[in-house]
């Protein structure tokens, strides 16, 4: 997984996420006063917002207290935790195409959407921002092995549909799919170590908080975020077709852009906020980083537990525009950053593309 960094922690930066804690005691007096689903689905959603960031500092102070190298893997490892929780109870549910949309929506919205809005604001009064060309290049090469990584499945299925009974196509795409999450889980510890501990001297080192949480403090903030983040998520799962069908939209609409912002708010906001203050580097690492541990790990976890529990989850998107909006997140990423250099109208650009993808998943009927 590439280098997903440790953040300073600035009172104008976590302020606003920290008052959204409110909407946790909200959404739980609201689910045992049997309200409305869509009331419950909002507020427990908005609730998984200052979990998660709850749960990113918490790791950021242990990971302090450890070291860089055992900080950097230990951050990289419970960086898309919520995410993971949020999608298990998906599962759980039976709600394996919610997830697979979940995922698409993790890729592409800090690929595009996070990313895009913190170039669009660092770069809005500067001329221009600097990324270092070595670094992002990495992290674009593993953008592209996350694209690839769901193009075989698919046109496996594509190419032997029609060829092989419905069943045994199922074991060998389940097979396959496992097969595949092995390999990219693989990868994300050989880069985890290619990054924290062969070649930890060729990144630069990234801020880390001033005052570092005791270790108690942080393995109780961990323990308490993850809680909560569980007990949101299992509302979320429970009220999610419901409130679909309040909004009239499908829930594949409903995983691919509300649960997938939800998931990675806290991780658009750190974006933002270190783009303004002219680290575009650290910014970019941010939402690369989070978009490509849910490709080489997130997914893959996902396939493997779908399996043991009896509710399995393929790599198999048969969802053509799903694909495609993937690839096109990883190869208009790659043009962005190749040369080096951000100005905001880039950031514009990558979000045009998010708000087109957006209004086509919209428009999708439920049956694709």
């Amino acid at each position: 997984m590439p280098n997903r960094p440790r953040r300073t922690h600035n009172r104008l930066h976590v302020a606003p996420i920290d008052t959204l804690i409110v909407f946790v005691p909200i959404s739980l007096l609201l689910h045992f006063l049997h309200a409305a689903p869509l009331w419950v689905f909002m507020t427990a959603s908005i609730s998984i917002i200052p979990a998660a960031d709850s749960v990113r500092r918490a790791t950021e102070h242990i990971g302090v207290r450890c070291g860089p190298s055992v900080g950097g893997l230990l951050n990289v490892t419970f960086g898309n935790a919520p995410e993971l929780i949020l999608a298990l109870f998906l599962l759980i549910a039976g709600q394996a195409t919610v997830v697979q949309a979940q995922i698409t929506g993790s890729i592409i919205g800090n690929s595009l959407l996070g990313l895009g809005m913190a170039i669009l604001v660092g770069g809005w009064s500067r001329e221009k921002q600097t990324i270092d060309r070595d670094h992002a290049g990495r992290l674009s090469s593993l953008l592209l092995l996350s694209v690839i990584a769901l193009l075989v499945p698919a046109f496996f299925d594509y190419t032997e549909r029609g060829g092989i009974a419905s069943a045994a196509l199922e074991r060998m795409e389940l097979h396959l799919s496992v097969g595949v999450s092995i390999v990219l889980i693989l990868t994300y510890i050989l880069n985890a170590v290619y990054t924290f501990v062969t070649h930890r001297s060729v990144f630069p080192a990234d801020d880390t908080p001033q005052d570092s949480w005791p270790v108690w403090r942080s393995i109780l903030v961990l323990a308490i975020a993850t809680g909560v983040t569980a007990w949101e998520a299992e509302l979320v799962s429970s009220s999610l077709i419901s409130a679909a069908h309040q909004l009239g939209v499908t829930t594949f609409f409903m995983g691919i852009t509300v649960l997938a912002i939800v998931g990675n708010a806290a991780e658009y906001v750190s974006a933002t906020y270190f783009a303004r203050r002219d680290r575009m580097g650290l910014a970019f690492s941010i939402t690369a980083g989070s978009s490509i541990q849910m490709a080489l790990l997130v997914a893959p976890i996902l396939v493997i537990i779908s399996a043991c529990i009896g509710k399995p989850m393929t790599l198999v998107f048969r969802n053509p525009l799903e694909l495609v909006a993937v690839a096109a997140s990883a190869f208009a990423v790659s043009a962005v950053v190749r040369d080096g250099e951000t100005t905001w109208l880039e950031g514009v650009l990558l979000i045009a593309i998010y708000l087109i993808l957006g209004l086509a998943f919209f428009y999708m009927p439920a049956a694709h």
